[in-house]
């Protein structure tokens, strides 16, 4: 909220540079950075006051700090959220998201096409503790119908997927859900709050690895989960409260400055991704280009409905598997072999042996990625030179 109480009243590009905003006396210009961790007391009751609730101030870094909970209300303002809540890291925020709301003879539905540490918190991790899960084809509405048309505590979704961009329609899996009881989590990262509100379209809660566009620079690790207060006090509060997956505050200072730009960026990263995914589609070296923003992407229809652009991110099959996605990697001189996405720089990865090496062959294959797939993050470079970059690395 601004200082004034004016900010439900602004526009998204507005509440980008200003949601959330909280001056101290020296009356800073940019957002003050509060790097500590403890915080003092002018009473032994003040002290018992704040910890029992009676009071509404900071008491530990570890529940809440000043230039976090900056960065939670800013990027709530953008979401169109009741509440956020920040995490160390993206992974801390899907962990966090799903286990807080579930318990042993739960269930959880998800998408089978998902990035490999959000597979293994749904397939190992929750099943230790007697949680049951399934894997759905996410592109299918029927085996949605069917794997919700039983109890289920907890749906997650990634759409677009990592890697092969594949799409869920969040409207009809959201009804689905909450027929059958449960909470839509959708893992938005490839979207950016930009170009998708899962909220707004029947989703209860949304995950962020703030790492990859709202930071968009490289430079920090953070996440953010976002819901309704109720959610985000009763259900997710007391889990983060003590398990302490705690946004450090000068990562969050980072955040803050970088949801300034998230929308100028994000509109260069997809003109620049539509201009590439364009020019590999019409190379003979190239099997296949998955693209929402393409027409021959299978849910191009979706993606037009769903999402007000196609966003940074692209994968492509070499037609040599995967000696020919070795060799294109290695021949690269502008584009960085890189695992991290949504960079000012353009980096590309090799899923098979890097994001998703650690999961079997068979569910990898299931997931769509083949050993010639790879991926590549769009960054803001001119679109040109990223294309010559590539035809080079090609014809090579």
């Amino acid at each position: 909220m601004s200082e004034d109480g004016t900010a439900n009243t602004w526009r998204p590009r507005t509440r980008m540079v200003r949601g959330g905003l909280a001056r101290t006396g020296f009356r800073e210009t940019s957002e003050a950075l509060f790097m500590t961790s403890g915080y003092v007391y002018d009473s032994a009751l003040e002290a018992e006051q704040s910890f029992d609730g009676t009071l509404d101030r900071m008491v530990y870094s570890r529940f809440k700090n000043p230039t976090v909970a900056m960065f939670e209300e800013r990027l709530a303002a953008i979401e169109g959220a009741e509440a956020c809540r920040a995490t160390a890291s993206g992974m801390a925020a899907v962990h966090a998201a799903l286990m807080c709301q579930v318990k042993a003879g739960d269930r959880i539905v998800a998408s089978r096409a998902l990035f490999g540490s959000c597979h293994w918190i749904i397939n190992d991790l929750a099943t230790k503790f007697g949680i049951e899960r399934e894997f759905v084809d996410g592109k299918d509405p029927e085996a949605w119908a069917r794997a919700l048309s039983k109890p289920t505590a907890c749906v997650f979704i990634e759409t677009p997927s990592n890697p092969t961009l594949e799409l869920i329609d969040i409207p009809h899996v959201a009804e689905l859900t909450h027929r059958a009881g449960g909470r839509l989590v959708v893992d938005n990262v490839f979207a950016t709050p930009i170009l998708q509100s899962p909220l707004a379209l029947g989703a209860d809660v949304v995950v962020y690895s703030a790492t990859k566009h709202i930071d968009g620079q490289g430079r920090c690790l953070g996440g953010a989960i976002l819901g309704t207060q109720q959610f985000c006090l009763d259900v997710l509060g007391p889990y983060l409260r003590h398990t302490g997956p705690a946004l450090s505050p000068f990562n969050a200072w980072l955040l803050l400055k970088g949801l300034e730009t998230l929308d100028l960026r994000v509109e260069r990263h997809c003109a620049n991704a539509q201009a590439v995914a364009q020019f590999l589609e019409a190379r003979p070296e190239v099997a296949r280009v998955l693209y929402p923003g393409l027409d021959s992407h299978p849910q191009a229809a979706l993606a037009r409905r769903q999402m007000s652009g196609a966003g940074s991110i692209l994968a492509f099959e070499m037609k040599g598997g995967k000696a020919a996605a070795y060799s294109l990697l290695d021949r690269l001189r502008l584009i960085d072999i890189s695992n991290n996405l949504g960079d000012a720089k353009s980096l590309i990865t090799h899923p098979w042996t890097t994001t998703h090496q650690r999961l079997p062959a068979e569910e990898k294959l299931a997931m769509g990625i083949g050993e010639g797939l790879v991926r590549l993050s769009v960054g803001l470079e001119d679109a040109q030179d990223l294309m010559d970059d590539l035809g080079q690395a090609l014809a090579e």
